[in-house]
């Protein structure tokens, strides 16, 4: 989305009192639109830039926050001149940091000592995320912070177990933790091990490729499973994985009420046993009663949807992931979409993507349902002008349709 200096100024001299602004994936605005906001919206509490395209305008915007303490809680932007915002918000709690590492590639050098102080200064942080590029020496910089937090987000951070086990021994009190796979199964050992409160972990693959070689696996999920049983929320990317594995955290953490597990690769069984995943994920439903998250993988039968139907009572969203090309008695495409007409309006919203849909269908949905909106993608603006549709998005909405919709989308 494209937001300007001009509408960050708008912004801040009409509402004066503004307290909170995200702005995700947007361009178009630079340092002076946040000098604005900086100096005049002086009860600012959340300000997170999170992957915007923010131009140098060379204006100071971080000298535009009041003197002394600010009201500020929730920070993410850039890495450039973190230190000297962190010094005039020692109350921070939420800090997003951007890229952690030297400015120039390849530049080894140890942190500048005002960024250690900062976080000396910032004992109330409890929410560390953002991180981009790291770099190994830079990481001592957080230790200050590390004895309050309770999440922590290395999603963009490919560190390995190593620098991970050099600080992890500090967060006894983490509560959610975002990692890559790049950590591998002995990192996840040492979380399970440290982290006896987690109660969300999400592990994202480095390489998502299904012919890739995932460096986590069954081993490091089990050893979460009985080191973190207080797990409510997992997210867990591989590829491999037994049956044994998912019933160890079907009966190590029975609080679970989101459950997703991805197995990258199609029609692939237990790496141990050579049998589908049905009883693993006949497992999780059966002892995991809180479970309203659900997402399968792998080598499944009808039986795995037979657990899921008879045991998965408040199983509110049923995703299969890595389910192969066949939609043998679960056809997705027009008919099935029409089908379900009478309960659209029940639901929240409706995602198919990659099916049999046609745009001609979805405009018939549109017409017979108006108090929803039906939004249909397409990957580029060459293909919107065909009759497939790539992605439909369903859903209810009290303000109507939005305005800032880009090419590649289409309200019907």
């Amino acid at each position: 989305m494209s937001v300007s200096d001009y509408d960050l100024a708008v912004l801040a001299h009409s509402l004066p009192r503004f307290k909170d602004l995200t702005l995700v994936c947007c361009e178009g605005f630079g340092t002076s639109g946040l000098a604005m906001l900086a100096s005049n919206c002086r009860q600012l509490h959340v300000l997170d830039l999170i992957e915007d395209e923010v131009s140098d305008d060379e204006v100071d915007w971080i000298s535009c926050f009041p003197d002394g303490e600010t009201c500020i809680e929730s920070l993410t932007f850039d890495f450039g001149q973190l230190y000297r915002l962190m010094l005039r918000a020692p109350q921070l709690r939420h800090l997003g940091t951007g890229a952690f590492s030297p400015s120039e590639p390849g530049l080894h050098a140890d942190p500048d000592p005002s960024l250690i102080s900062a976080f000396f200064a910032c004992r109330s942080i409890s929410c560390l995320s953002e991180f981009r590029d790291i770099a190994p020496e830079y990481l001592p910089s957080i230790y200050p912070a590390c004895a309050n937090l309770t999440s922590l987000n290395f999603s963009y951070a490919n560190i390995d177990s190593t620098q991970l086990s050099a600080v992890i021994s500090r967060w006894h009190k983490l509560q959610v933790l975002c990692v890559l796979d790049s950590i591998s199964d002995q990192g996840l050992q040492v979380v399970a091990a440290t982290c006896k409160d987690l109660s969300e972990l999400r592990v994202f693959p480095v390489d998502a490729r299904e012919d890739s070689q995932s460096p986590v696996s069954y081993v490091g999920f089990q050893a979460i499973s009985e080191g973190c049983r207080k797990l409510r929320s997992i997210l867990f990317f591989c590829q491999t994985m037994t049956n044994a594995a998912v019933i160890a955290m079907s009966e190590n953490c029975p609080d679970l009420v989101f459950f997703r597990l991805c197995i990258m690769g199609r029609h692939r069984p237990d790496h141990v046993t050579g049998a589908p995943m049905d009883e693993g994920f006949g497992a999780i439903v059966k002892n995991c009663k809180k479970l309203t998250r659900l997402v399968v993988s792998r080598l499944l039968t009808d039986s795995a949807f037979g657990f899921i139907g008879k045991y998965g009572k408040l199983v509110r969203t049923l995703s299969v992931a890595f389910a192969g090309d066949s939609d043998m008695g679960f056809p997705f495409g027009d008919s099935t979409l029409r089908s379900g007409i009478h309960h659209f309006y029940n639901m929240r919203f409706l995602w198919m993507s990659s099916c049999r849909l046609t745009k001609q269908c979805c405009q018939e949905i549109a017409q017979a349902m108006p108090r929803l909106v039906v939004e249909i993608f397409s990957h580029d603006e060459e293909h919107s002008l065909t009759n497939d549709i790539d992605v439909l998005y369903m859903y209810r909405s009290l303000e109507g349709t939005r305005t800032d919709v880009p090419k590649t989308v289409t309200i019907l």
